[in-house]
């Protein structure tokens, strides 16, 4: 038996070693750093699957989601209409909340403050918004408000928009909690009796979009000494066919996937995997495990028994993984893991932020301008004030009257001037921030921002992922000890 400490280090090729500094690298195949972190201190590396490892095509896997979806909402009682909706798959990002009372999508800031609203792909009104919000603050995670927090549950939020839009004047009283719970309920169910996973293993290639690098990117963690784990919700089978198309032949060195990792653990059920205590089993066989064998497949597991059994633990483990709350929220407050999460759309944010430089470093400059006019707005109309007093005192002489008079409609032509320069620049502001969100999303902007804020799943990830990035293969273009450098973080009284 192979226990997970003991493995065959393979030395890396001294060519491979010739890399870029991190400044030469392009924007895209960066890591970003929250909190500091050093490569050479890690002495594993754990992955999740399911867009961490395994990237999916999100056009094709969301069609056959809502496809499946819809069959059993049907079959649940709802129209046959909804068989023949097109809905707009570019409709919803990660980050937003379902308001499952009033079949309102929300894109909150960090305060939990709605900064955009949608019932469902009809936007609301700034005042409808404040009317349905403003009396009482949101709280996410609650049985109203359901978070959308993996690429997975982009197909709920537009299947659920689409049913909406369909159904909201078809029927005498549409019952938006109900209609998210049976959607939610259906594509569970689509997932467990195979209608989405069956398809998929029958043709990866038609789901899948392969990274050419992922091979040389778990070869060379291996040869810096690092152990590699799988971690992953998926069962054994679907595990083994995703894998296998992935990394099986992409290297003489491995003998199939599996030897790329010292552990598989399967049917992990995380995020619980973080916080109970069940022990690992045996793929095929429910005999309990008591150390690990390199080339196996396990099921279930927790923490603690994953760190006890591998005899390694703590902040010496890196874990990477897409799910914001299942792979490194809880990872994070669960452990001492330190966390990479991967971002997929961080690619079209970099691209964004490229192509709308220039209107970007306009609108901070119109910012900086719009606070100066109101500061002297403030002001000449604090020296009005004082004016109109000093009028209003008993026996003033006539010439003072004068002056103060004159004063007073110089004071009210400057203000009446910066009043018109404010208006003309908040216009200019508005029409360069739409088509800055626009060119990020259609419909909500920045995934990451909400208007000047940082969006709620912005927050989350520079609360919690230590790194970040748009795909796992990155790690090959950074030395196994390179020394990741977070921004240093300055209060208010400090800027």
């Amino acid at each position: 038996m192979r226990r997970y400490g003991v493995h065959e280090q393979q030395l890396l090729p001294l060519p491979e070693l010739a890399l870029p500094s991190e400044a030469e690298l392009p924007f895209s195949h960066r890591i970003y750093c929250n909190r500091d972190l050093r490569l050479d201190l890690i002495e594993a590396v754990g992955f999740d699957m399911d867009y961490t490892l395994v990237v999916y095509d999100q056009e094709a896997m969301d069609r056959l989601s809502i496809e499946a979806t819809a069959k059993k909402l049907v079959a649940r009682g709802y129209p046959e209409s909804l068989l023949a909706i097109a809905p707009r798959l570019d409709f919803p990002i990660r980050g937003l909340l379902v308001d499952t009372k009033l079949g309102n999508i929300l894109k909150t800031d960090r305060y939990s403050y709605p900064k955009k609203a949608y019932h469902g792909t009809r936007e609301l009104s700034s005042e409808q918004r404040r009317r349905a919000y403003n009396s009482k603050r949101i709280r996410p995670g609650t049985r109203r408000y359901h978070c959308i927090d993996t690429l997975y549950a982009l197909s709920e939020v537009t299947l659920y928009a689409a049913a909406i839009d369909a159904l909201d004047h078809g029927l005498s009283h549409l019952d938006y909690a109900r209609l998210f719970a049976d959607v939610r309920a259906s594509i569970d169910e689509a997932h467990r009796d195979g209608s989405i996973k069956d398809r998929i293993m029958a043709d990866p290639g038609k789901f899948v979009t392969p990274d050419p690098d992922l091979a040389a990117t778990l070869h060379r963690l291996r040869s810096a000494g690092k152990r590699l784990f799988l971690l992953t919700n998926s069962g054994p089978e679907y595990t083994d066919v995703m894998m296998d198309y992935l990394l099986s032949g992409e290297s003489s060195r491995y003998s199939s996937w599996r030897s790329y990792f010292d552990i598989v653990a399967t049917d992990a059920r995380k995020p619980g995997f973080f916080t109970g205590d069940a022990p690992f089993a045996h793929s095929q066989g429910t005999t309990s495990v008591e150390g690990f064998e390199r080339g196996k497949m396990y099921c279930g597991g927790s923490l603690r028994e994953l760190e006890r059994l591998a005899g390694a633990g703590g902040d010496r483990i890196l874990y990477v993984g897409d799910h914001i709350y299942g792979d490194v929220l809880r990872a994070k407050k669960n452990s001492a893991w330190r966390t990479l999460m991967v971002i997929h759309e961080l690619a079209d944010e970099l691209r964004a932020i490229g192509r709308f430089a220039g209107e970007i470093d306009r609108m901070h400059r119109l910012n900086m301008r719009r606070y100066d006019l109101l500061d002297r707005v403030r002001e000449q109309q604090a020296r009005l004030k004082s004016i109109l007093r000093r009028v209003d005192i008993p026996g003033v002489e006539t010439q003072e009257l004068i002056e103060l008079e004159a004063m007073r409609a110089r004071v009210r032509r400057v203000v009446d001037r910066d009043r018109v320069e404010l208006k003309a620049l908040e216009l200019e502001y508005l029409a360069l921030e739409r088509a800055v969100d626009h060119g990020y999303h259609p419909f909500w902007g920045s995934v990451f921002k909400a208007e000047s804020e940082l969006s709620s799943f912005g927050e989350q990830v520079e609360r919690y992922a230590c790194l970040y990035t748009d795909r796992v293969s990155n790690l090959v273009r950074y030395s196994p000890g390179h020394f990741f450098r977070g921004p240093r973080h300055r209060m208010a009284h400090e800027h």
